[in-house]
């Protein structure tokens, strides 16, 4: 019996407009453009693939589920420019076959500069799917995957409103220089973590990233020995883990579907065919879980020890797709150094008896939470070759020297408002 895990991570930043040394209004981002691209990216992913996720949960009578975790940033402009689309993730959520996974609201790297930031953004997340989906995440994945021991133990201690941990478990990469001989295809767990609120040790997801890259990046190239990649080849791949694993893990981003693997390469037919040939290869052995109803129903067989962060970004699978180069590392360091001056402006504000201060104040935190999100510094990586094409598409600047001058310009004059 092989358990297939689907998680998709959505996200769309807000991305911010052209500011320079001499712009000096509070307005960062560029709302044209968000507009424009969250929508083209509803048309092409996120509308086809949720409703054709919608399809194959009813067609195959609740044996097919999914898991997500939805941005808090995305959510907003999902609302803002395609209210739509929160309509059909809240019909996929009253199946009862999709859940929602808690994270940072500003897809941020908070983790490693600001616990007390980290919480609060991770507060700030769970109520938002609260809010819309009537769902309260019991499973955790970190931005891009970032993880270690110390995430681990953080959020394993979380508690929720009932005193007892929030959290069951979390979700990571699985990478081969610390899994050494052993398969992602089993529960771990982490060490020096105690029991969940079922009883049962904190335990770990890992992304099998062999298969999940499969599709998200290997799909379309027609270079690719296994090229074309039918659904029925890859249940027949899936299967394969009996015997080395009882759970495969299938995580990549939502804009695998239309967006980076465009419809005309067959990638949504590929989706809608993927359950049945899961279910036949075995007989109806094989099923869907979601990630809850996986830690719930195995054990962890062993620990997976992560000393250092991973993540799941680039070949190295590190921290350096953010934090490669001085320029990233001085951006983030500026930015998390704002982060009491921001604070301090908003409990002045609440103090007094100006709205306009209070009003100011908010907005203030606001944009510096929104500038914390990890793809203004994404797009400062200077990295070449496989990893720095995928950088370059993603961006929208001609250079990674335009990206920190133009994040720079933004956080400089966030800074003048609020040591005024």
């Amino acid at each position: 019996m092989a358990s297939v895990v689907f998680y998709f991570q959505v996200h769309q930043p807000f991305r911010l407009r052209r500011y320079s040394v001499f712009d000096s209004d509070p307005f960062y981002f560029d709302t044209k453009k968000n507009a424009e691209i969250a929508r083209k990216v509803a048309d092409k992913c996120y509308r086809p693939a949720t409703s054709l996720i919608l399809d194959l949960v009813k067609r195959h009578e609740g044996r097919f589920k999914v898991s997500y975790a939805i941005t808090g940033v995305a959510l907003d402009q999902f609302q803002e420019y395609c209210p739509d689309i929160i309509d059909i993730f809240k019909r996929l959520a009253d199946t009862g076959c999709c859940e929602f996974i808690g994270e940072t609201y500003y897809h941020s790297l908070s983790f490693l500069y600001s616990r007390e930031e980290f919480k609060s953004q991770v507060d700030a997340h769970t109520k938002k799917i609260q809010d819309l989906f009537g769902q309260t995440p019991k499973v955790f994945r970190n931005t891009e995957l970032i993880y270690s021991n110390d995430l681990a133990h953080y959020i394993s201690t979380m508690t929720g409103p009932d005193g007892k941990p929030r959290f069951l478990g979390a979700i990571c990469e699985g990478t081969d220089n610390l899994l050494g001989y052993r398969s992602p295809n089993f529960l771990y767990r982490p060490p020096h973590t105690g029991n969940n609120a079922l009883g049962k040790p904190f335990s770990l997801l890992l992304k099998n990233y062999r298969l999940s890259d499969d599709i998200a990046f290997r799909f379309s190239n027609r270079g690719w020995s296994e090229w074309p990649l039918s659904a029925e080849k890859f249940a027949t791949w899936v299967n394969q883990i009996n015997g080395n694993g009882y759970i495969c893990n299938l995580f990549m981003d939502y804009e695998t579907f239309g967006e980076h693997q465009w419809a005309d390469t067959g990638i949504f037919k590929f989706l809608d065919a993927l359950p049945e040939k899961v279910f036949d290869v075995a007989k109806g052995e094989n099923h869907f879980n979601t990630p809850t109803e996986a830690l719930t129903q195995f054990e962890p067989v062993g620990e997976y020890d992560v000393p250092h962060v991973i993540s799941w970004a680039d070949t190295e699978r590190d921290l350096s797709a953010w934090l490669g180069n001085a320029m990233q590392a001085n951006a983030l360091n500026e930015t998390y150094r704002l982060e009491r001056l921001v604070k301090a402006r908003v409990a002045a504000a609440a103090s007094g008896s100006d709205p306009a201060a209070k009003d100011n104040a908010r907005y203030a935190l606001e944009d510096w939470r929104k500038l914390t999100t990890s793809d203004h510094f994404y797009y400062m990586c200077t990295k070449y070759w496989a990893d720095g094409d995928v950088h370059k598409y993603f961006s929208p600047y001609e250079s990674p020297y335009d990206a920190y001058i133009n994040f720079m310009n933004c956080l400089d004059n966030l800074r003048s408002r609020v040591t005024v």
